[in-house]
């Protein structure tokens, strides 16, 4: 079975047809580039990913990392992918060209980090971890600190890390217990543990930079006491060179279901006494810095979920092509008639469309909020700016939400698709399973996702967040009604839409009284049909413009590629959309049984 990686014509068609990038160039901040060069670049990281990253997918699962003496030693194929990475400068493919970044905009690297992640996701963390680092040094750092970390991390040649999560204090940052007290040259002693550090020690690189969340000695509690502090693996001294070093110890790597080529650790800062940092931005500050770089991490492990998907998808879809297995409906009653590709069974063929709207769907979802990250760099408008300000801020949560817990189910049916050889290490599948899972789970559980999405996103700031998205998904609606062009989609989901908006609105207003335990524990469903609802809005606006496209006679060679984009339209909004509405009726704040139970009960 050929080995592939996401959708080359779909990507294309959200970049050029759905979001026109080439508006960008428009914008002072790319007017150096050109579609030329997006294309380009593009398309390097395409070969790079299928030549060179591609091919260590599976090699580095089965290798997985060694722990021994305090080290971890990655698997050997992933050292000459992250010097090629190094080598062609796609660490900081958005970053501050000042300091080593090229400068791209986020919906192009959108498309370039679909192709690597879609390769191998674990080998684009080490990658992707250094600039995350990197970004809130940039952001929030001093000149001098810029000058000492920003361009290793953004050539790869240190990396990075975020630790945040202690044992006593997983999702709760508040309640950690790791310290820092201030010593006479400015430098704080850090003392604590963190756990299920990602690639939190490894030999992949000479340095790594640990961005670590801390208390200062008589500090507030909670996270307004919370500090965020750069401590070096090894000492950075001021001139650059390397100190002694700096008392950062791996205890310990755990086994896990998937990603094992990734060593997640457990760190012991100051075990010995000799554990040191500088302080970021300023004290008490830490939890506002970390945020500035959370949104990308979400959009991130969105991309990862629904990029697993995507291969899941396309295995899938050459394998119901080529696999022989029973006979047509029409001639099954024929003892002489020979087996047929299983893409010909009904029910093959509905899990493989199944599959393709909800992949179809949550790219143009990713897609479109790197792009609003773009616009409000691009525009100079500031009504524009805090429109798309307010949709990047609602759709975070929902495009990690919802694309891990999408993401995963696609990746099961596609394991369905192939049977009990999708079981099997034989093919891909149970690889992307395993791997997946995990999106669901960390940087923010999807239950801290949807209530943030509830208390923040919807009820925060009067529900402007809520207005700006509800108005995007009316422009599409409206579109189809002024042009008479899929009425009854449009229709099913401006129903559903309005449906959704009472009750979102009811739930927010309910968290504000004593309903307020009822109203979190709809969160989740709540956030749930939500992501339906942007499913189809996305959905409906890929139709219109293949309809576009058809009815201009310019579908060419690609009139099956645009019938592809209507159909999963009408199947999604005509088969799965209608049960976001017996979802919306099992929402219930008054009575809600998950309140009411003893705990006893259970």
């Amino acid at each position: 079975m050929a080995e592939v990686i996401s959708d080359q014509k779909d990507i294309n068609f959200v970049l050029y047809e759905q979001l026109n990038v080439e508006r960008f160039l428009k914008a002072e901040k790319y007017s150096d580039f050109n579609k030329k060069m997006f294309k380009l670049v593009i398309n390097e990281a395409r070969t790079l990913a299928i030549k060179e990253i591609l091919p260590t997918y599976t090699e580095c699962d089965r290798e997985g990392v060694k722990f021994e003496d305090g080290k971890v030693e990655v698997p050997q194929c992933l050292k000459r992918v992250h010097k090629l990475l190094m080598e062609g400068e796609w660490g900081a493919l958005t970053a501050n060209p000042e300091y080593g970044g090229q400068g791209l905009p986020h919906t192009i690297f959108q498309a370039i980090f679909e192709y690597m992640a879609g390769a191998n996701y674990i080998a684009m963390m080490y990658a992707v971890l250094g600039h995350g680092a990197g970004k809130m040094i940039d952001l929030f750092g001093t000149k001098s600190q810029k000058d000492l970390y920003l361009e290793k991390l953004y050539s790869l040649e240190w990396g990075g890390t975020m630790l945040l999560t202690e044992s006593g204090a997983g999702s709760d940052l508040g309640a950690l217990e790791t310290s820092a007290e201030k010593l006479k040259d400015g430098t704080y002693s850090i003392v604590g543990n963190k756990i299920f550090i990602t690639n939190g020690e490894h030999n992949l690189t000479e340095n790594i930079i640990h961005p670590v969340l801390a208390r200062v000695k008589g500090a507030p509690g909670g996270t307004k006491g919370i500090s965020l502090f750069i401590v070096p693996k090894i000492w950075v001294n001021d001139d650059g060179t390397f100190g002694e070093n700096n008392d950062v110890i791996c205890t310990g790597v755990e086994e896990k279901l998937g990603l094992h080529g990734s060593p997640t650790c457990s760190l012991s800062l100051g075990s010995r006494g000799k554990c040191r940092g500088v302080l970021l931005g300023k004290e008490n500050q830490g939890m506002q810095v970390m945020f500035h770089m959370m949104n990308g991490v979400r959009l991130e492990v969105g991309t990862q979920a629904y990029s697993h998907a995507s291969c899941a998808y396309l295995y899938a879809l050459e394998y119901a092509k080529t696999r022989l297995q029973g006979k047509s409906l029409e001639k099954g009653l024929d003892a002489k008639t020979l087996q047929v590709p299983i893409i010909e069974h009904p029910d093959v063929r509905r899990m493989l469309l199944k599959m393709k709207s909800y992949v179809e769907g949550l790219r143009s979802l990713a897609f479109f909020t790197a792009f609003c990250f773009d616009m409000i760099e691009c525009t100079k408008n500031e009504d524009e700016k805090l429109h798309y300000s307010n949709l990047v801020e609602i759709l975070t949560p929902i495009v990690k939400s919802y694309s891990s817990e999408r993401g995963f189910e696609v990746c099961a049916e596609g394991m369905q698709v192939f049977g009990g050889y999708g079981y099997t290490k034989e093919y891909p599948m149970e690889q992307l399973l395993r791997d997946c899972k995990i999106a669901s789970i960390y940087e923010g559980s999807n239950g801290i996702q949807a209530t943030d999405f509830l208390f923040r996103k919807v009820g925060g700031q009067n529900g402007v967040m809520l207005d700006a998205l509800v108005l995007e998904i009316k422009k599409k609606i409206d579109y189809s009604k002024e042009n008479n062009v899929f009425l009854d989609l449009a229709e099913n989901l401006e129903k559903v839409l309005k449906e959704l908006e009472v009750k979102l609105k009811d739930a927010a207003k309910s968290v504000k009284t004593s309903e307020y335990k009822s109203a979190f524990a709809v969160a989740s469903p709540l956030l749930e049909v939500t992501g339906d609802v942007v499913m189809a809005w996305q959905l409906l606006w890929r139709a219109q413009i293949a309809d576009a496209k058809l009815a201009g006679n310019n579908g060419g060679k690609n009139v099956d590629f645009y019938n592809g984009k209507i159909m999963a339209a009408k199947f999604f909004i005509k088969t799965i959309l209608p049960i976001a509405t017996g979802k919306l009726d099992g929402i219930v704040i008054n009575e809600n049984p998950v309140v009411i139970i003893d705990e006893k009960s259970f």
